[in-house]
């Protein structure tokens, strides 16, 4: 899987993670100025996540096909 994937399905993941959490949030509003707490829910969500998805000691759970590439500590490539 190419990095550009990878990168595309983890924000999906993400998303998908945010807009699950949030549902309980959107279904019952119908109004746009309602909804704005949902998607603040969203947002949230998806940012955490994101955050906890970079971090080294969850990337050694994630699947390989999640994981970032592990780059050597000096920036070598």
């Amino acid at each position: 899987m190419t990095d550009q994937s990878r990168r595309t399905v983890r924000t999906v993941v993400q998303a998908l993670v945010g807009l699950a959490a949030a549902l309980p949030v959107l279904l019952p509003t119908l109004g746009v100025p309602k909804t704005a707490a949902g998607y603040g829910v969203v947002l949230a969500v998806a940012a955490g996540v994101t955050r906890a998805m970079s971090s080294p000691v969850l990337q050694r759970f994630l699947p390989a096909w999640l994981r970032t590439e592990q780059r050597p500590a000096d920036g070598a490539p």
